[in-house]
């Protein structure tokens, strides 16, 4: 098990974290254990859901294998951590799949509803299930993309979901006000991880470092994001740091959509 420093600025809080085995989940959960949080990881891959789990502290870290587009499963999952560690004070939507570069008329439809299913059915039944088992003034963080606040040629599937999960955001944030609860959408640029190479990899049918460099010819900053650098802005939305925060398109992107 890796040692991890705790801190502070989530101490006592429960948080769960969809697509835990990933690269910007797994970092924010080691960012939100750091802080002093306990943290429940759902995902699909189960092996790398309990070394993730192992490596965080299984005295702060559980872990289930849950499809976040079916009902029962989620229900299910956050009952399970609520019996363990208590009511939920944080949610990181972060589930997502990428679909395939094609365009409109050539889109596949069952594709394109696997894309739509994952990222917008599953933010809602994460939401819908979750809530109920918040703590007022928690805080729930939507992993949404900078193609949530643009988009480009072959990627309908994609950016209509995460321009998508923006309405359910600013629904949500709204409804849920009265108690306090926060609701914010992320947007990430291209992040230095598997998921993000494979993207460009299809989108440009180049190799991995040549597609790296060709997407950060239009990245302002010049260069892709750390995982680091998104979980630390997750981090800042889930702590009390952020308490007036809510209804908000918080850009990671390295200048990408300005």
């Amino acid at each position: 098990m890796i040692s991890i420093k705790r801190m502070g600025r989530l101490r006592g809080k429960v948080a769960v974290i969809t697509g835990g085995e990933g690269s910007i989940g797994l970092t924010t959960a080691r960012a939100f254990v750091a802080e002093g949080a306990r943290v429940a990881l759902l995902g699909l891959a189960e092996a790398e859901l309990r070394a993730a789990a192992r490596e965080l502290g299984e005295d702060v870290a559980s872990w289930s294998v849950t499809d976040v587009t079916d009902s029962g499963q989620v229900t299910s999952a956050v009952g399970r951590v609520t019996d363990r560690f208590g009511p939920l004070d944080v949610v990181f939507s972060n589930a997502g799949i990428s679909g395939v570069i094609a365009p409109v008329t050539d889109y596949p439809e069952d594709v394109f509803d696997d894309v739509l299913a994952v990222h917008v059915r599953g933010s809602f039944l994460v939401c819908k299930h979750a809530l109920p088992l918040m703590r007022d003034g928690g805080s729930i963080i939507i992993t949404s993309s900078v193609v949530g606040l643009t988009s480009d040629a072959g990627i309908c599937a994609y950016a209509t979901a995460k321009h998508a999960l923006v309405g359910l955001m600013r629904t949500v944030a709204k409804e849920v006000a009265p108690r306090g609860i926060r609701v914010n959408t992320i947007h990430p640029g291209p992040v230095d991880n598997d998921f993000q190479h494979s993207i460009e990899m299809a989108a440009t049918g180049e190799p991995r470092e040549r597609a790296a460099a060709l997407f950060e010819a239009h990245i302002p900053l010049g260069r892709h994001a750390t995982a680091d650098e998104v979980a630390r802005v997750v981090t800042f939305l889930a702590s009390d740091e952020s308490s007036f925060v809510t209804g908000a398109t918080i850009a990671v992107d390295g200048g990408m959509s300005a």
